[in-house]
């Protein structure tokens, strides 16, 4: 009775509010919710394109937007340094990507992996190994995969097709953020996706301008399957990372990245790489080269999960586009390239599609929200049920709960109903 009359007594109060007050209260406090994302009928344009919040210059341009921009260029850096130090030990007759990956998960095993050794509790690494092992292998395959898809794609097809359909990655991101993590979306945030895939437009034709159309033609259409491919294992792991970094933890998925990738890649490059490893000459030069890369993936992947809990997957691969431009800017001091106002430009589009889409914050619910609204609901009552009897042990008096154990047992079923 406690639970009916509070749950009446809260929809009298939230009935005496109208529409337009409601939505006032919700621009103050600066929240949204689910049914004024997905429902809410716009009155006018501003309002179908970015919600319902009255954005205001000083309010775009915040020190968070700020640090977010700053924090995915640095991710871009490291993706370059990747790329560089590739490039060299290509040059250098070095073709061992799954070596370069092994090397790279190694130092995640070593260093996170470990530290679950340490955790107590659920922490624990066998108490996650108990549970959840089957998904982290499964992760970890396509991590793997992922990265060794898009490597080869490079035997079979040239850059500007892999630079187009990498691209893939976010439409993809989108649509499986949409289901799996029910995240929603505002019509700026599909422009400013837009406004992002022109800029890498703009950058191909630069490399096109520049005669950098480089990689090989033996097989184009094998070539562009695996870049799409690649694409979407990529979209797949960015999605479980943002879900696992938002509600578990970021040491847990690196640790357990560090330990399947460990196994899953060693024996990869156990069948595929033992040749091409073992006519490796080493030199101080290659060490340092395996060393460069090692340490800049190892940063990635340290680093991307705190950039992915600020903002989401699909921001942070959209920051991730101008990574191509600083692989060009090294590229024009280190291997020649020629140089185009057209790269300056891509850069500064990619970067305002990233502002735009960041904007207007996206929609996800998070999981102990329903959790946190049954407790207010019900407020000082909790309801247990014990050896077939329901028990009120709160804000009841004596005469309830001796009226109440004279009652047929409440299934689950009836609980629910006096809770929602």
């Amino acid at each position: 009775m406690l639970m009916m009359s509070e749950g009446f007594m809260f929809g009298a109060s939230s009935a005496g509010f109208s529409a337009l007050d409601q939505e006032k209260m919700q621009a103050e406090v600066g929240e949204v919710t689910p049914d004024r994302v997905s429902l809410g009928t716009p009155r006018n344009l501003r309002a179908f394109i970015c919600g319902p919040q009255k954005l205001k210059l000083k309010d775009v341009f915040t020190l968070h937007l700020l640090k977010m921009v700053a924090l995915g260029q640095v991710l871009s850096v490291l993706v370059c340094g990747t790329a560089v130090t590739s490039q060299y030990l290509e040059q250098a007759q070095v073709a061992t990507p799954m070596l370069q990956s092994f090397l790279n998960y190694v130092l995640l095993l070593l260093t996170y992996t470990v530290t679950l050794l340490f955790r107590r509790g659920d922490g624990n690494i066998f108490q996650i190994l108990k549970s959840k092992w089957w998904k982290y292998l499964l992760l970890a395959l396509t991590d793997v995969e992922a990265n060794y898809t898009v490597v080869k794609a490079y035997q079979f097809t040239t850059l500007t097709s892999i630079q187009l359909l990498d691209c893939f990655v976010v439409p993809v991101l989108m649509v499986l953020s949409w289901f799996f993590l029910k995240t929603r979306y505002r019509l700026l945030h599909f422009i400013a996706v837009g406004v992002c895939l022109l800029g890498v437009g703009a950058m191909v034709g630069a490399d096109l301008l520049a005669g950098r159309d480089q990689g090989s033609n033996s097989n184009v259409l094998l070539g562009d399957c695996l870049v799409l491919i690649s694409a979407a294992l990529y979209a797949v792991s960015n999605v479980c990372q943002e879900y696992t970094v938002k509600n578990l933890s970021r040491v847990e998925f690196l640790g357990m990245m560090g330990l399947f990738g460990t196994l899953i890649s060693g024996v990869q490059m156990a069948v595929l790489e033992i040749r091409p490893i073992k006519a490796i000459s080493l030199d101080s030069k290659i060490c340092l080269l395996f060393a460069g890369f090692m340490l800049c993936m190892y940063g990635l992947y340290s680093f991307m999960p705190v950039v992915m809990k600020m903002t989401s997957a699909t921001a942070v691969n959209l920051s991730l586009l101008t990574a191509d431009l600083f692989s060009l800017l090294c590229g024009i001091f280190l291997f020649q390239f020629k140089f185009s106002v057209l790269y300056i430009v891509s850069f500064v589009v990619i970067t305002v599609g990233f502002i735009m889409f960041n904007v207007v914050p996206t929609y996800t619910p998070a999981p102990s929200v329903n959790t946190e609204r049954i407790y207010q609901s019900v407020a000082t009552s909790d309801i247990a049920q014990e050896e077939g009897e329901t028990v009120l042990e709160e804000g009841q008096e004596k005469q309830d709960e001796s009226a109440w154990s004279h009652r047929k047992p409440c299934s689950s079923l009836c609980s629910l109903q006096y809770v929602v």
